[in-house]
């Protein structure tokens, strides 16, 4: 049996599975068995992790099997459920060890079940707008990392049918040998974005961290916008600001439910 915990920010949940519980498994099946909508519990990734002196160490398994370095929402939500352990009044930063690097969370508010964190998500890394061809189009995208790979697109919203094909090919695209995420941003005024976001291993998502950071970045720096700015993804809105120390990501995130996986993997 498993013990299970699953979380979630503006609708991009995880499954949490303490580390240990994973020895000796194949974890790209046990992902993909335990994220399935219909036959498993579901989710947009699995997320092992243990307890560190100064919060947890993660990793994470896409809904596919596939590993990823980070996840913005994932490692909120594994604050929220470090917090919730934790005695009452006791708010220190938690630090959550990724294969990204560390990143450090403050609590900034509580509101129920729901916790705001903000989270220092590092800076991006080889910035650059290149000329791609994919689904039968030149595109013109914004192309870095925040910790994973980000191939951001700005312009008007696509419709459904352009979403899912431009999304797709960029995600496999040649030019990234180890896939990316996808995000297309319109940005509606100098402090405000829209987003549809098509995760790396998942496909369409409501929300993603990196992808509000990433979009973010895109829009500050080849859309003229601000340094400080919302970002409006379809799960519900974050807050972004790039300083000179890097790059901050402002949300909630909650704790829905914990339990016990009893079928055979």
């Amino acid at each position: 049996m498993l013990t299970l915990t699953k979380a979630h920010a503006y609708g991009n949940d995880f499954l949490y599975l303490p580390a240990e519980q994973a020895l000796g498994r194949d974890e790209a099946r046990l992902a993909q068995r335990l994220c399935d909508r219909h036959r498993g519990v579901g989710g947009d990734g699995l997320i092992l992790y243990a307890p560190t002196a100064h919060g947890a160490r993660m990793r994470l398994i896409n809904a596919d099997g596939s590993p990823a370095e980070l996840s913005g929402n994932g490692l909120r939500a594994l604050a929220a459920m470090i917090v919730r352990g934790r005695p009452p009044g006791d708010d220190r930063d938690v630090l959550i060890e990724t294969d990204a690097g560390p990143r450090r969370l403050s609590l900034v508010a509580r509101a129920g079940a729901r916790l705001t964190f903000r989270a220092h998500m590092g800076s991006p890394t080889g910035l650059r707008e290149e000329t791609l061809q994919a689904g039968g189009e030149s595109i013109r995208a914004s192309v870095f990392s925040i910790g994973n790979p980000q191939c951001v697109l700005l312009g008007p919203l696509p419709d459904d049918d352009r979403f899912e094909r431009i999304g797709s090919a960029l995600e496999s695209h040649p030019a990234f040998p180890q896939r990316t995420n996808v995000e297309f941003v319109s940005i509606e005024s100098p402090s405000r974005v829209r987003i549809r976001i098509w995760e790396r291993g998942v496909g369409p998502t409501e929300s993603s961290g990196t992808g509000a950071c990433a979009s973010a970045i895109a829009a500050i720096a080849h859309g003229g916008a601000n340094r400080s700015i919302e970002v409006i993804a379809p799960g519900g809105s974050q807050q972004v600001d790039w300083t000179d120390d890097g790059v901050f990501l402002t949300g909630w995130a909650e704790v829905v439910w914990e339990g016990t996986w009893v079928a055979e993997l």
